[in-house]
């Protein structure tokens, strides 16, 4: 490997990738959650709570292997499809949606933050696998879920934000951030990543934007120890035509060059997409460019 690379939003230069070759062949006995651990701790890898970020590892360590950089040892067991499991186990047990409503008489709505392995957990993967157009397979990396519930305790639909794109050049013109800046403050960047809705309620969307906008960043800082100020989301063209957002007061920054998200060598071709932005912070652009 000649130049540094960013994967999972960690520079990995050559002496990283000789670094966890050696621990890999000095330690055969090693499985793969080990191997993640121990790198974690020799990097100092934690998230604002001090916490190892043994998931983001891991994910790293798959995508060093599939660009051919390392050799993993082999799995001890054959994991089952989490996703594809949990889709097939609710998938009897949905509950029906009734017709369209006003907005009135959906209220007052209940979100809850929907926590891996918990019934709520279990309902959001399968509700995003089963039923948004792009599937879902689960989140890697800094993330929250919402689960969003009307009067009646009827699922309205789920919002999903996570890991901002590494590098997107109306979003990064907009802030105003140079390479250096925008390697350091990343994190305080989240995307929305999935936004299903259930039932069809005029205005309900930009009313789920607005009342997520409030709790967000706290809701962050109280699982991974920092805030974000400022959110990202894109919307595909031709698709759908991003009203809820600017119902919402999202900034519309301009369009995507067909790349996707995390594709630093133009690869790989996706749909043309509007970029918007909404911030958390009056004074975002001086905390994201200190």
């Amino acid at each position: 490997m000649q130049e540094d690379i960013v994967v999972q939003g960690r520079v990995i230069t050559h002496g990283d990738i000789l670094q966890i070759s050696g621990m890999i062949s000095s330690h055969p006995e090693w499985h793969y959650t080990k191997l993640s651990q121990e790198l974690c701790l020799l990097w100092n890898w934690r998230n604002g709570k001090e916490i190892l970020k043994d998931i983001a590892c891991r994910s790293l360590l798959r995508k060093l292997e599939k660009r051919g950089y390392i050799t993993l040892p082999p799995r001890r067991r054959k994991v089952p499809s989490r996703m594809r499991d949990q889709s097939k186990s609710l998938s009897l047990t949905m509950p029906f949606y009734s017709s369209a409503c006003n907005l009135s008489e959906a209220q007052p709505l209940k979100i809850e933050i929907a926590k891996p392995g918990t019934t709520s957990g279990k309902l959001f993967n399968a509700l995003l696998a089963q039923h948004h157009y792009l599937g879902y397979r689960g989140s890697v990396g800094e993330h929250i879920s919402y689960l969003v519930w009307d009067k009646r305790v009827e699922v309205l639909g789920c919002l999903l934000f996570g890991a901002a794109a590494w590098s997107i050049l109306p979003r990064d013109k907009h802030i105003g951030w140079d390479e250096e800046y925008r390697r350091r403050n990343l994190p305080l960047l989240a995307n929305n990543m999935r936004f299903l809705l259930l039932k069809r309620i005029p205005h309900l969307a930009s009313h789920l934007l607005g009342k997520i906008i409030r709790r967000v960043s706290k809701d962050w800082e109280e699982k991974y120890g920092h805030r974000i100020v400022l959110l990202e989301t894109f919307v595909e063209v031709g698709r759908f035509a991003g009203t809820c957002y600017r119902a919402a007061n999202w900034i519309h920054a301009g369009k995507t060059q067909g790349r996707s998200r995390n594709d630093r060598y133009n690869k790989l071709i996706v749909p043309v997409k509007d970029i918007y932005l909404y911030p958390l912070a009056r004074n975002f652009r001086e905390i994201l460019c200190s």
